[in-house]
């Protein structure tokens, strides 16, 4: 049964966040405002408990958390926001969570978000820290992670490294991602209803502003439609309250059918990323995070082909309300 906090939770986003997802013009509204307001930089509180470097790629910030002594593991993540709004201090205290929890390196790009950038512009530069890192550290010790929408960033970027013939991440771990933007799935217009934080016409305006055109059942944007074969071994959280769900579930029945190993936590009554607010359910799942992480490690996935790129344009602080949109 779901914990009181949860309802309580759920509650404040149906009658808060829900009002950005509900239109486009309620969408870019929230935008501007956010624009006015946001702050990428880690809170003082993360900022005390480790010891964080900052470096730049291709002009934009990527914060740096030191690992615990002798560790080599390393976490690339990738935070959610479709694709529009900027990282919270809810993701900077799951990062510090499991960073704590598992003493691995930390790499947490601040990208370039929409409308100001689009996918390419996203891609060029996650491409370039995934590179970096490639030079620093083994394949067989990287982990990609994200939510929402860096959920289906790390996807796709697993699946562009593959093309050009990069080694792959050893793990994924997908909370509440994105996996299909084309809404060709009838039962995700049934599970709107349901959720307390997303709707479908702020959902299609935020795709607009960052596909650069591209077709929406293209694997770039939904990666759903991809080849699901080259990707790690993966958990993928998702609660019965999110429209994106759906989707996941047809994507861990297709990842399995291409000899993913993919391990499905499917919470009743939880809603989009729940893993990120401080809730009893979220506690469980992150026990489940780490636990994932800390069991024997898979061995890293070579790819085959060449090129990072996008098909063209031609191709088919403020508390719960403010701070996190999605």
């Amino acid at each position: 049964m779901p914990s009181l906090k949860s309802h309580v939770v759920s509650f404040v986003l149906r009658h808060s966040r829900k009002k950005a997802f509900s239109s486009p013009e309620n969408l870019q509204r929230w935008i501007a405002a956010a624009r006015r307001t946001e702050d990428h930089h880690p809170p003082v509180s993360v900022q005390q408990r480790f010891n964080i470097e900052t470096r730049t790629v291709d002009g934009f910030p990527v914060y740096e958390i030191a690992p615990r002594a002798g560790e080599r593991k390393r976490v690339l993540y990738l935070h959610g926001g479709a694709y529009v709004f900027e990282i919270t201090p809810y993701h900077w205290h799951l990062i510090a969570d499991m960073a704590d929890r598992l003493g691995y390196a930390f790499t947490v790009p601040i990208y370039p978000i929409a409308p100001e950038h689009d996918f390419h512009a996203m891609f060029g530069m996650v491409g370039d820290v995934y590179r970096r890192m490639l030079g620093e550290t083994e394949a067989e010790d990287i982990i990609f992670m994200g939510d929402s929408a860096g959920g289906n960033m790390a996807v796709v970027l697993t699946m562009m490294a593959a093309e050009e013939g990069l080694p792959l991440p050893s793990r994924h771990v997908l909370i509440s991602p994105g996996l299909d933007v084309s809404l060709a799935n009838p039962e995700v217009f049934e599970a709107e209803r349901n959720d307390p934080w997303l709707g479908i016409a702020g959902g299609r305006e935020a795709i607009r502003l960052y596909s650069a055109g591209i077709d929406p059942t293209d694997w770039h944007i939904s990666p759903v439609y991809g080849d699901l074969s080259v990707l790690p071994r993966t958990l993928l959280l998702a609660g019965s309250r999110d429209l994106l769900t759906p989707d996941n579930l047809i994507f861990a029945q297709k990842a399995r059918a291409a000899g993913v190993e993919v391990e499905l936590v499917h919470e009743e009554g939880m809603f989009h990323v729940w893993p990120l607010i401080d809730m009893p359910e979220s506690r469980r799942a992150r026990e489940r995070i780490v636990a994932f992480l800390t069991e024997n490690p898979s061995p890293p996935v070579e790819g085959a082909g060449a090129g990072f790129e996008a098909p063209s344009t031609e191709a088919s602080g403020q508390g719960l309300q403010s701070e996190y949109p999605g």
